[in-house]
């Protein structure tokens, strides 16, 4: 059975390319009938965020990448957190030490500093002479007795070839000579990353270690642990790591102001900004990011589309074929695709395939994802209301590309006078000569009218046109920013018929009493 797994640092929130690399390990495990563990590597006391583990866990529930064991589910091998673990990575270091194949090394941190910047100034390869390992019980005490305190450090081999035969990247080969001998074991008895790591896999039962390319040289020391501990090898798959918009290097919250001088970045940030400020929801950088998982998810995103647009991140099937459902990306997944070269992260495709998504949900889902923004922004507050949400979702259709995008529409449900936007309405109003008469003439029109819908408005304002003498031109772009201060939206008619005539009658009163102000004679 293929057991694969994720193991994030509770150091921050779920970034977008720890999902990817999750994602793929995900899908390994599924396709096969597999499991996929989620396992907490918290031994970085340090670094750790405290309320970080609990959006990690919500992100991938959202995500509908549920995991066979870890927090919250349990499984054979608990715990799932390696700060609960620590006495069996002491066991493990012990094993070493009793092996050979680790020592206790009582240098300070000055001495192994000064060896270092000696090989540096002759300008060879640092290699540690172990000149305060100690050989036995009686060093030990020797060295301890000037108060000296020990790490423990792997043996590592001096010589031969660490050969690593990796599913994306093949044959890679490091050389013994170029591994340190790491430490382990730190003084106070607390066991640092590569151990405990590659403890928990072995007994974890982890068959396939697919993770972010970064790790790759980490890779020999494990498998020398494994190997010194007479444990069998994972099968190691390195993915290249997502790079960042219009750019070579890794992506990284950290980075967000570089990321709004890209255009699409930016579009999709402040989209975001918007929605998150109309619905009061928080935007601190760690988490309202679009770097970060918990972006998407506040402001409506499909998760279906994330993942699909994640996949094609480093993979591809056939290099035409985009669209996939997750029964289809379970199907048609498998590492020998993954590419060994960085995909750009791209905000406009992203939205792409959100859009297409959401656009094929049926309507009454779209409702019910939409209702819950309209609600936060106080637009379901007054009667018929609900109504109102379901026309405007019926006949918003493609414009609607995310639950937020809903608060684009907020004036079908606002009652106060609405503002309108100042380009557009010296556009459409201002600037044409005659366009505030028409205006005035068609709603005296619009007001004999017995029949409200968008076939009989149509054809009213038709029969005004040819009354005027005018093309429908002259009149439907100043009709729309006086009804709804916008200078776009879904069709006039449609719009028109949804606001009702009381309403559309009353804002081109206010439409004419701002032009008195605001046009210039």
């Amino acid at each position: 059975m293929i057991r694969t797994r994720f193991a994030p640092s509770p150091t921050g929130y779920l970034h977008i390319g720890g999902v990817r690399t999750a994602l793929f390990n995900w899908l390994l495990a599924k396709q096969s009938g597999g499991q996929f563990v989620l396992r907490i590597d918290d031994t970085d006391q340090q670094r750790n965020v405290a309320d970080a583990i609990q959006p990690i866990l919500d992100g991938f529930r959202w995500l509908g990448m549920d995991w066979d064991e870890g927090p919250d589910v349990g499984g054979p091998h608990e715990p799932y957190y390696q700060s609960q673990r620590a006495e069996r990575y002491r066991q493990a270091a012990e094993t070493l030490l009793e092996s050979g194949h680790a020592y206790r090394d009582y240098s300070t941190p000055e001495e192994y500093a000064a060896q270092r910047e000696t090989a540096q100034k002759a300008g060879e390869p640092f290699v540690y002479d172990r000149a305060w390992m100690a050989e036995d019980d009686a060093a030990a005490a020797q060295y301890e007795s000037e108060g000296r305190k020990p790490v423990v450090r792997l043996k590592m081999p001096r010589e031969g070839t660490c050969v690593i035969d990796d599913k994306v990247r093949g044959e890679v080969r490091i050389e013994w000579s170029s591994e340190q001998d790491h430490v382990i074991q730190r003084s106070d008895g607390s066991c640092l990353y590569h151990l405990a790591s590659t403890i928990d896999d072995h007994d974890f039962r982890i068959t396939h270690v697919v993770r972010a390319e970064e790790h790759l040289p980490n890779t020999a020391r494990q498998i020398f642990i494994l190997q010194s501990l007479g444990y069998p090898l994972p099968t190691y798959a390195h993915v290249p790591y997502v790079a960042e918009p219009g750019g070579t290097a890794k992506l990284s919250k950290r980075k967000l102001n570089k990321y709004e001088k890209n255009k699409d970045f930016a579009q999709l940030f402040s989209q975001g900004q918007a929605i998150a400020q109309r619905c009061q929801i928080p935007v601190e950088a760690d988490t309202f990011n679009p770097v970060i998982v918990d972006f998407y998810r506040e402001i409506g995103f499909e998760p279906e589309a994330i993942l699909n647009y994640l996949l094609l991140l480093g993979w591809s099937l056939d290099g035409e074929t985009e669209k996939f459902t997750i029964q289809e990306m379970i199907d048609q997944f498998s590492l020998e695709r993954v590419n060994k070269s960085p995909s750009k992260f791209d905000p406009k495709k992203l939205l792409s395939f959100q859009a297409d998504t959401f656009a094929a949900l049926p309507l009454e889902d779209r409702i019910a994802k939409t209702r819950p923004f309209a609600d936060r922004a106080g637009l379901l507050s007054n009667e018929g209301s609900e109504q109102m949400l379901h026309a405007v979702v019926e006949n918003a259709h493609d414009r609607l590309k995310m639950a937020g995008d809903i608060l684009d529409f907020d004036y079908f449900f606002l009652d106060t006078p609405i503002e309108f936007d100042s380009k557009a309405f010296q556009k459409r109003i201002c600037k044409p000569a005659q366009a505030c008469e028409l205006l005035k003439q068609c709603q005296e029109h619009l007001s004999s009218e017995d029949r409200w819908d968008a076939e009989s408005v149509e054809r009213s304002i038709a029969a005004f046109c040819e009354k005027a003498s005018i093309e429908l031109k002259e009149i439907i772009h100043a009709l729309r920013v006086a009804t709804t201060g916008k200078p776009a939206g879904f069709g006039t008619f449609e719009t028109l018929a949804i606001l009702g005539q009381e309403k559309v009658l009353g804002r081109i009163t206010q439409a004419l009493e701002h032009a008195a102000t605001n046009c210039s004679t």
